[in-house]
């Protein structure tokens, strides 16, 4: 009995068959989305043999997020979540049927492929805090850390499944079937989330344009607790995140062979799998706050470690340390921000979430590039890290609350708190 207390919680899965539903679903497009962010990579350099152009594509997908987050967040915060998340579905089906076409066609220029993908992604950037409230709606507080744990593995085992599918595949069948079974997945997803009930906001609805985002950020500002969960995310991230450095270090420590280079983003997936298959007591200790911090700061001193490291596969086992860190830490600042924010915030709240999730390596990518180039890629990694553990310890210091922390099935009162109390 106790060892099964230590595997992955799936009580959502029996106890809720709208939640299981929308799981497989979104398990299948996540799949998909997996498969399209490889084809296009392929597709672009294919067509322009440019770097400057496949660092494009990641500005089509981050852009929109940016830009449109917040205000889809303060919709989502107005209207019923359940229909607008199956209009941003179908929009992201839409734009991978176009992407298919254009991909059996030939005749589109890498601009009008970058538009879709940007397309593609301002519908995501709609969907996604639609998506934010379906855990705490649909299942009873003490299983909302289980259920974020269930996204988190299958979208992890998506990372890893997807670009090793579609690498097969482009060279099979080609981009436009790549596209088209992406196109389909969506069709997976929408019947998920199509025999939901309707999710209007709980509360006071969002103000409209402008007015309801300040009111979001107001309330991101004013809870410390929430605003010390993104603030940890982005010490994580922007201080410490190694991706840009990987061709480097594979370059150093296994000879510039292009066929390790994917065992790098390989091993934080495997790490991030094994973990959450094991979060089982951690989602049902009921202490988030301190879950996130614990693990956040083990994610910075494993990037230490990494970039100490001389051999190349002590360099992965601790990659896929930091991986595990990595997802633990997600799953509990998730369960934080799902739970301690009011359910009419939660749209705008989510859709911070989202920005930092995806602005955060980015920015991270940039810091560990420069730096590297001037000084070394190891300068780069161990600072890092160290200066990640750093941050959190900071955020530990000055947040009691994300310390101390409640049980998820103790949201009620800290989501409806005012905003200036931890």
């Amino acid at each position: 009995m106790s060892a099964s207390r230590s595997l992955l919680d799936t009580r959502p899965l029996r106890t809720s068959p709208v939640f299981r539903r929308l799981l497989i679903g979104r398990t299948v497009s996540t799949l998909g989305g997996f498969m399209t962010m490889v084809t296009v990579m392929y597709q672009v350099w294919d067509m322009t043999r440019s770097t400057a152009w496949t660092g494009a594509v990641g500005l089509a997908q981050a852009l929109p997020l940016v830009v449109f987050g917040l205000f889809a967040g303060a919709w989502v915060d107005r209207a019923d979540r359940r229909r607008i998340y199956l209009t941003a579905t179908v929009g992201q089906a839409a734009c991978s049927l176009l992407l298919a076409v254009q991909g059996f066609t030939g005749h589109v220029p890498v601009g009008g492929v970058l538009a879709l993908v940007a397309l593609q992604s301002a519908f995501g950037a709609l969907g996604a805090p639609a998506a934010g409230v379906f855990v705490p709606r649909l299942l009873p507080p003490d299983q909302v850390a289980a259920g974020l744990a269930l996204n988190q593995v299958t979208g992890q085992a998506m990372m890893l499944l997807g670009p090793a599918l579609a690498g097969a595949l482009l060279g099979w069948l080609g981009i436009g079937v790549c596209y088209l079974l992406d196109a389909l997945s969506f069709g997976l997803a929408f019947y998920g989330a199509f025999g939901l009930p309707a999710l209007p906001p709980e509360g006071v609805p969002s103000r409209a344009g402008v007015q309801g985002v300040l009111d979001g950020l107001r309330f991101l500002a004013g809870h410390r607790v929430v605003r010390g969960a993104l603030i940890t995310d982005l010490a994580a991230t922007v201080l410490s995140f190694p991706v840009s450095l990987f061709p480097l270090v594979n370059a150093e420590r296994f000879g510039d062979d292009p066929r390790t280079l994917g065992l790098f983003p390989s091993a934080l997936a495997v790490g991030g799998i094994a973990a959450t298959a094991l979060s089982g007591r951690l989602t049902r200790l009921g202490r988030p706050g301190a879950v996130m911090l614990c693990t956040s700061a083990a994610w910075g001193a494993a990037l230490v470690l990494f970039g100490l490291s001389s051999s190349p596969w002590t360099g992965l086992a601790l990659l896929a340390l930091a991986g595990a860190a990595d997802a633990t830490s997600v799953v509990s600042r998730s369960t934080i921000v799902q739970t301690r924010t009011p359910d009419s915030l939660l749209g705008r709240v989510t859709a911070a979430e989202q920005i930092v999730g995806q602005a955060g390596p980015s920015l991270g990518n940039v810091r560990a590039g420069l730096l590297a180039g001037w000084t070394s890629g190891t300068t780069a990694l161990v600072t890092g890290g160290a200066m990640c553990v750093l941050a959190v310890a900071a955020v530990a210091a000055t947040t009691p609350g994300l310390r101390e922390g409640a049980a998820a099935g103790d949201a009620a009162g800290p989501a409806a708190e005012a905003p200036g109390e931890a």
